[in-house]
């Protein structure tokens, strides 16, 4: 999986630099560029705020970071990229997307 490939593609999609995505991230403009040029990994969390920043899907994250090998059968990679790229277009010329409203369960102060 090459994530920083899709974060690179989503990013690109919308027309804004490594620094303008950097400012809606918790990690700085450095960070990014490593991770979109694969020399770090993006963590849960990254991918997260990346998808929650721009309002894509996680999964399309991860079907846009999808690798040949990755997909079972190799001879529908092509379809795959295809079908990510389609909904990439969808999502940007679509404007924003509904959420699910969200909530994340806080630890209790002990």
């Amino acid at each position: 999986m090459n994530y920083g490939r899709a974060i690179r593609i989503v990013r690109s999609a919308f027309g804004l630099s490594q620094a303008q995505l950097a400012d809606l991230l918790t990690i700085g403009p450095s960070q990014l560029s490593f991770i979109e040029s694969g020399k770090r990994k993006p963590s849960l969390k990254v991918l997260g705020e990346v998808s929650t920043a721009l309002e894509v899907p996680p999964h399309l994250l991860t079907l846009l970071a999808s690798e040949p090998e990755d997909v079972k059968d190799p001879r529908h990679a092509t379809e795959v990229s295809e079908m990510a790229n389609s909904l990439l277009r969808v999502l940007v010329s679509g404007g924003p997307q509904p959420r699910l409203p969200i909530t994340s369960k806080k630890k209790k102060a002990s």
